[in-house]
């Protein structure tokens, strides 16, 4: 009998196997994935980007947690001598209404107490010469990385403190006792006295499995990206985001330099037809079932009809995707996006509709379900380990 099986090889999944045996060495510890390889979806389908926290809540949770991610982020890449770069977030405003929002942004970041710098249509020009607006706010702290870098080199200080990862493994049923918890996969039956589950796209059905009553469901969100020609590769030096509008419930397309060299532009944010179809939006009978038989569904569809079809305009023309990007980086041409295969965001939504905002954590008596993590989960990724952590212990205990 293991203490502890965690299910989900993403970065969440990971983070708290890697702290649990921090916390708790020489604990018996095994992680479990469907997957034949660590950061299979939404971690290994990341921008990449270590967020400051410029656009969350003062005081609030995710505001915390984002800024104290961004500096273990950075401490665990110096640590593994794994590749980052602090390159700066500009937030670019391209007309007068902008402008007005930036200036309210650039409370939040005060409050925040974030590293900034306001910048002017002229200083743009200056330092990038391919970019667009009427004014912009560089944000220091804003860095890359390869978040796979990162999972790897804590799957092998996991493997290190004699924890186990089977990948290729998937789970197919959930038994719980008062004395153990049995998780039966493809591969056998693994006993353990408590279980986490940090598997994202899949968490609403893993808590169903477990006999838990949820009211809402994971709706999958696919992100499309285009890469930039490498010709154009040094377009620019910074991470160029938009002012963000309040009318969407995303933040738009920007563009963003990747640790690897290159550079992309999105996403957009559509309603994806599968929960795992990253290559193509073919629709997948079981997903698309799941979803029309949840009222939150149609209500959600509802209340975002018009930002839907602002975001489907964008994913059926590459040429409205590219006006959007020319607003504040004019220089971009057609031939420039070149093609490249989409994230998937789980986003859980409640049964009335509502997008779920903040943490949602389920438990019975031997186990923790971690069925909804915001933005930016893969920065905050430690400290958000650290609170799962601790309700574990407390449930261990």
């Amino acid at each position: 009998m293991y203490d502890f099986v965690i299910i989900g090889g993403g970065i969440l999944g990971l983070a708290t196997a890697y702290r649990l045996l921090q916390e708790r060495p020489g604990s018996s510890l095994v992680l479990i994935d469907k997957e034949q390889r660590l950061a299979h979806h939404q971690t290994g389908h990341n921008s990449g980007v270590i967020h400051a926290g410029v656009y969350y809540t003062p005081g609030s949770v995710k505001a915390k947690l984002c800024k104290q991610g961004a500096e273990r982020t950075v401490l665990l890449c110096e640590e593994h001598g794994i590749k980052y770069e602090r390159c700066g977030k500009l937030i670019v405003a391209t007309d007068a209404g902008e402008v007005s929002r930036l200036r309210g942004l650039e409370e939040r970041v005060i409050a925040n107490g974030l590293d900034y710098e306001n910048i002017s249509s002229q200083q743009l020009r200056e330092i990038e010469p391919n970019v667009a607006g009427e004014a912009a706010m560089l944000v220091h702290a804003t860095g890359i990385v390869n978040y796979t870098d990162i999972c790897n080199a804590m799957a092998g200080v996991i493997r290190e403190a004699g924890g186990e990862i089977h990948l290729g493994t998937a789970l197919t049923g959930i038994r719980e006792s008062d004395t153990e918890i049995v998780m039966e996969s493809d591969k056998g039956e693994f006993i353990a006295r408590t279980l986490i589950v940090c598997a994202g796209l899949q968490g609403d059905r893993i808590a169903m499995m477990a006999g838990i009553d949820i009211d809402f469901r994971v709706l999958p969100f696919r992100g499309e990206y285009y890469k930039i020609a490498a010709a154009r590769g040094e377009l620019v030096k910074h991470l160029i985001y938009p002012v963000p509008d309040p009318s969407l419930p995303f933040l738009g397309v920007h563009l963003t330099r990747m640790i690897d060299g290159s550079l992309t532009v999105g996403p957009n944010a559509m309603l994806s037809l599968g929960r795992e179809t990253y290559s193509s939006n073919f629709p997948v009978p079981g997903d698309m079932a799941d979803m029309m038989s949840f009222p939150g569904f149609y209500k959600l569809m509802a209340r975002f009809a018009s930002a839907g079809l602002y975001e489907m305009r964008g994913s059926l023309s590459k040429r409205v995707y590219l006006e959007r990007c020319r607003k504040y980086c004019p220089s971009l041409k057609l031939e420039d996006l070149e093609p490249m295969e989409a994230g998937i965001r789980a986003q859980s939504v409640s049964s009335d509709g509502e997008l779920v905002d903040d943490f949602l954590f389920l438990e019975t008596s031997r186990s923790l379900h971690c069925c909804n993590a915001p933005s930016p989960a893969a920065t905050s990724a430690l400290p958000i380990a650290d609170e799962i952590v601790s309700r574990a212990l407390r449930k261990a205990n």
